[in-house]
């Protein structure tokens, strides 16, 4: 059964929480919009997506920085009850990312990428972080994804969120990943470029076949779709916001709220537990674009999360099982 989460029932489950693995990059980013840029912030699939988990579940990091990244964000995580011993520090250049927005702030441009650090990046964990109950591999290379899973000890349930350069150029090793993975996370034009199918329930449908027992489709502002063993769907919307800076980082936020809302509150996932996990994970990319970065997610409070929670549900109209 899953939990509402607040300030009092988080206090209250912090000693059962199970902690979550994040694995992905970690960049520094700068963003253009028609109306605003900013540079020098912080980035990268790993690091949107543990700070949403941080919500609920303790998490360990793993990725690679350079020398010039920022110790106070090391601090920040930290605050955060983030375990970093799994993010490598090395002599040279933190990965770089620069993107430009277009007016409706779905088309994206990539003005520049520099791999620098992360090219050579080959996570390293832990040996605390190997018996980890939970798994979100985060949007890397497949091969480093198995990477990370030849060396874990059992875990209880696996995320990975993928990408179309991967489906184009590393479907081998893709194919291997999906047959290991509990939950793959993707977009809409990523799954039909991965099924060759234009409806998105036969998609959902056809990578289930590949390997996961379950798949959630992503479809930016229309929301998302969760599908389970048997015939078992179901379709969430996307909370409605009028102010919109920055979509940088919302589906990393999404597939880490998921993550976390599981290893904070279940032993056994279920599939009602993944319908109130996607909720969550909507509600929390939904904080993410508030703001530039992650910002918004900074200052971000429990208390917010559950209101916006609730709303969500009245506005949607649909019903879960008590919690």
């Amino acid at each position: 059964m899953g939990a509402r989460f607040n300030a009092s029932t988080f206090h209250r489950f912090e000693v059962l929480l199970m902690s979550v693995l994040v694995v992905g990059s970690i960049a520094i980013d700068t963003v253009k919009t028609p109306v605003e840029e900013h540079s020098e912030l912080l980035g990268g699939s790993a690091s949107y997506a543990a700070l949403a988990a941080s919500f609920f579940s303790p998490v360990r990091l793993v990725g690679i920085v350079g020398d010039d990244f920022p110790n106070s964000e090391f601090d920040f995580w930290k605050s955060r009850k983030i375990d970093t011993q799994g993010v490598q520090r090395v002599t040279g250049k933190t990965f770089r990312w620069s993107g430009e927005y277009s007016w409706d702030l779905n088309t994206r441009q990539t003005r520049s990428i520099d791999l620098n650090v992360f090219e050579e990046f080959k996570p390293e964990l832990p040996e605390t972080y190997r018996e980890t109950d939970f798994v979100l591999l985060a949007n890397i290379a497949p091969s480093l994804q198995t990477h990370v899973l030849d060396r874990m000890e059992r875990p209880r349930f696996v995320i990975a969120d993928t990408m179309d350069l991967w489906i184009q150029t590393t479907r081998p090793d893709l194919d291997a990943l999906l047959r290991r993975v509990d939950l793959l996370i993707l977009n809409d034009s990523e799954a039909r470029e991965m099924t060759r199918q234009t409806s998105l329930i036969k998609a959902g449908r056809c990578i289930q076949k590949m390997g996961p027992a379950h798949v959630a489709i992503k479809k930016g502002e229309h929301g998302a779709l969760l599908f389970g063993e048997g015939d078992r769907f179901f379709s969430c919307g996307a909370y409605p916001l009028e102010d919109i800076h920055d979509p940088t980082g919302a589906g990393d936020t999404f597939a880490g709220g998921m993550a976390g809302y599981l290893a904070g509150t279940v032993k056994k996932v279920q599939f009602n537990d993944l319908r109130r996990a996607m909720i969550y994970g909507s509600v929390l990319a939904s904080f993410c674009v508030e703001a530039f970065s992650l910002e918004r997610l900074r200052t971000l409070s429990i208390e917010e999360i559950t209101t916006r929670y609730e709303t969500f549900k009245l506005m949607s109209q649909f019903e879960l099982p008590p919690e």
